[in-house]
């Protein structure tokens, strides 16, 4: 089976849509999706992910199904350099986070106070749990850090979500801390990263990143990604995002 877990386009936070740059990559996105043959369709429920989805699913002749858990992931902290307002997990600087070892580790990165007082694992045990729901209800069961393959198949799902829950996700299949890949990857929007099931041994599935962050239906159209999921490249760089 196939996972493609596609970031919205670029981003208009202001009324949950998407700007003119987004939606000419909701586009792009469409003609590429439109060629994969697909078992299912699943979208967040906010208007940037739905936008994103919908060229696709007009192309297709298809409806995605709403799941409230694909939203994108909220749990607020407060970041130690701005206690005075919420902030996503996703967004600490780097020398806060990265003094603190359990960050790193698959069993323990919920652990700091900061993440205890925030309820982040209850919220992402909620998104795993309704995630793994799904895979069954496909013929993968979660069983410890594997998948029991029920009924094996080269099914591909289509995901229209949101970064934050991307990395939930992908932590979850690879049993990695999400900390590490919120903070260690960049999906830009509209991007398509690939998880494919492999089983080596009957009836036994594990989850395997073919691709990451894809964004070559951009590329074929001379669109280069748009630069909202990262900072600047250089501290010196003025017309990049810093904060």
């Amino acid at each position: 089976m196939k996972l493609l877990i596609v970031r919205h386009g670029d981003p208009d936070y202001s009324i949950d849509s998407l700007t003119e740059v987004g939606r000419k990559e909701a586009e792009f996105l469409a003609e590429r999706l439109a060629a994969v043959e697909t078992a299912a369709y699943y979208v967040s429920p906010l208007g940037r992910a739905k936008d994103t989805a919908a060229p696709t699913l007009q192309r297709v002749g298809r409806e995605a199904l709403e799941c409230p858990w694909l939203r994108e992931f909220r749990a607020p902290i407060r970041r130690p350099d701005r206690p005075e307002q919420e902030s996503v997990c996703w967004d600490w600087l780097p020398q806060d986070w990265t003094g603190e070892p359990r960050f790193y580790l698959p069993g323990r990165w919920h652990e700091p106070e900061i993440f205890r007082a925030a309820g982040v694992k209850e919220q992402y045990d909620w998104v795993t749990t309704q995630f793994d729901a799904l895979l069954e209800h496909h013929g993968y069961k979660r069983e410890g850090n594997l998948y029991r393959a029920l009924r094996p198949s080269s099914d591909t799902l289509v995901f229209f979500c949101h970064f934050g829950v991307e990395c939930v996700l992908l932590s979850h299949l690879l049993n990695a801390s999400p900390m590490v890949l919120w903070h260690g990857t960049c999906a830009a929007p509209s991007s398509v990263t690939t998880v494919a099931t492999e089983e080596r041994r009957p009836g036994i599935a594990s989850f395997r990143i073919t691709a990451f962050g894809d964004t070559s239906h951009l590329y074929v159209h001379g669109q280069s990604p748009a630069f909202s999921a990262r900072f600047r490249e250089c501290h010196a760089n003025e017309d990049e995002r810093r904060d």
